[in-house]
């Protein structure tokens, strides 16, 4: 598979088509069973809460791979990818009610001339970013 983005079609400041996700309390208990990540802050309220959270909290690596959707839903092959990482800013807390709407926007910010661009991300919860320096490297066709 390649991507489907041509590198000639885009400039520094495309923007990626933006992503809105609701976490909830079920995807916690299905990310940590593929990860093998039970630890309760991810499960448990009243653990949570002992050790001085809000409440659940996502786990950082799914908060990280969710934000990654919006780069290889855009690029159509997550083989293009060449770099991704994040800085984890803040939690995302997840009720048990409602669940958590992360929003997440991305866009070009550097065109190389060896057919790749970096994307930065912007990944949101409750109006407060929660991943910094989120960038990734794609190699485009």
């Amino acid at each position: 598979m390649t991507a489907s983005v041509a590198w000639a079609d885009v400039e520094v400041g495309t923007e990626l088509p933006s992503l809105t996700v609701t976490l909830e309390r079920v995807d916690l208990v299905r990310y940590a069973g593929a990860s093998g990540d039970f630890n309760p802050i991810h499960w448990n309220q009243r653990f949570a809460q002992a050790v001085g959270l809000p409440d659940v909290i996502a786990h950082g690596m799914l908060t990280m791979a969710t934000a990654g959707r919006v780069v290889t839903d855009w690029v159509g092959d997550p083989g293009a990818v060449l770099e991704y990482g994040v800085r984890f800013t803040r939690p995302v807390v997840v009720p048990d009610d409602a669940g958590a709407v992360v929003e997440i926007t991305g866009s070009v910010a550097e065109k190389r001339e060896d057919g790749t661009v970096r994307v930065d991300l912007v990944a949101r919860f409750d109006g407060a970013t929660v991943l910094g320096k989120a960038q990734a490297v794609v190699r485009l066709a």
